[in-house]
């Protein structure tokens, strides 16, 4: 089994890699990113430093796999640099793996900060034994319009700041209205959010401790197919699967098909427990009323809960935590080791 190590938090005025390992929104928006930029300086008193990729499109990144892995390294690499933060997600962040050498990110070990296709850097860095964040990115979480969520800045200072991230609360309230940046005003307007019902509990009973494996499902399914970056299935014996869908908002039924597909593949009982982001409903895409929206996350919950009966029924399940493609986020540690206690509903993490 790997040994794993937290890389050492940062400190107020320290400088923070900005990298794009996915895509870049940056040059289509950047009063959206500059916003994101300026509150890593006064909401976290970081300096943000930005790399190459910061500066490129995305048909650019697509094109060149092998600067966005450079920059990821060089940053580690960097002793001025105390840790690197994504730009924001994409879809085909896997091809950058075949380009990072090993050796440059465990002999640096650095705090990477970042969701969705990221899931594909943090699962890297697992396989390395270095615990990464879930969260936040420059273009999403920091540059939220309106205000920072309180909930966004408490657990962001933590992972940023903290040896440990601690115990867990559901956020007040939530959104997953999707921002306006083609209008520059936009972002002096709140998103209109919803009242937090908290989360949901169902499977198992016992108290369960393991290490967090996981991310954005859509990530997964892609590593899986590919069948390359996987730990050993020994690796994933009594750790946390942590899982969430992205904006694109995939039905249930294929959330169940992949999960299934990780229970005939005998990964599934492996885990002892699950945590599940609260899904996004809505995208820029195709909006939906709000009763369509909780009929989305009931079909859901009962999508998942349905697959873990037939393949771990004693796996505890807490969903609709607030980490993934809602607001505020919880950047919880993707490697990082975390308590489930169905009696007291509590999620602790060390």
């Amino acid at each position: 089994m790997t040994e794993f190590v937290t890389p050492p938090p940062l400190e107020p005025g320290d400088r923070i890699a900005v990298v794009a390992p996915s895509s870049n929104a940056a040059v289509e928006f950047p009063h959206v990113y500059e916003l994101g930029l300026e509150r890593l300086r006064t909401t976290f008193d970081l300096e943000p430093i930005e790399y190459p990729t910061a500066s490129k499109g995305t048909e650019y990144l697509i094109d060149h796999s092998e600067a966005r892995a450079r920059d990821v390294m060089d940053a580690f690499a960097d002793p001025d640099i105390r840790g690197v933060i994504s730009v924001i997600g994409g879809n085909d962040q896997i091809r950058i793996l075949e380009h990072l050498d090993p050796d440059v990110l465990r002999e640096n070990p650095t705090r990477f900060y970042g969701y969705s296709d990221n899931t594909q850097l943090a699962l890297y860095l697992w396989n390395l034994g270095l615990v990464s964040y879930y969260g936040p990115a420059v273009m999403v979480e920091l540059a939220m319009d309106g205000h920072l969520f309180d909930h966004t800045v408490e657990y962001t200072n933590r992972a940023f700041f903290d040896e440990s991230f601690g115990a867990l609360e559901p956020a007040e309230a939530f959104t997953d209205e999707p921002g306006d940046w083609t209008d520059p005003d936009s972002l002096d307007q709140p998103r209109e959010t919803e009242p937090n019902p908290g989360w949901t509990w169902a499977g198992g009973e016992t108290a369960v401790e393991g290490r967090v494996w996981g991310g954005c499902l859509e990530s997964i399914d892609q590593r899986l197919l590919a069948d390359r970056y996987l730990p050993e299935d020994s690796d994933l014996e009594g750790t946390i699967l942590a899982l969430e869908t992205s904006e694109e908002v995939p039905a249930h039924t294929w959330v169940a098909g992949v999960l299934r597909a990780l229970g005939e593949r005998g990964l599934l009982e492996r885990f002892d427990g699950v945590l599940v982001g609260r899904p996004a409903t809505r995208s820029h895409l195709e909006d939906r009323p709000p009763e369509q929206r909780e009929r989305y996350r009931t079909q859901q919950r009962d999508a998942i809960s349905g697959v873990l009966e037939t393949y771990n029924p004693t796996a505890p399940i807490v969903f609709d935590v607030d980490f993934g493609h809602t607001w505020p986020t919880t950047p919880i540690p993707i490697g990082g080791r975390v308590e489930i206690d169905p009696e007291s509903e509590t999620i602790r993490f060390e």
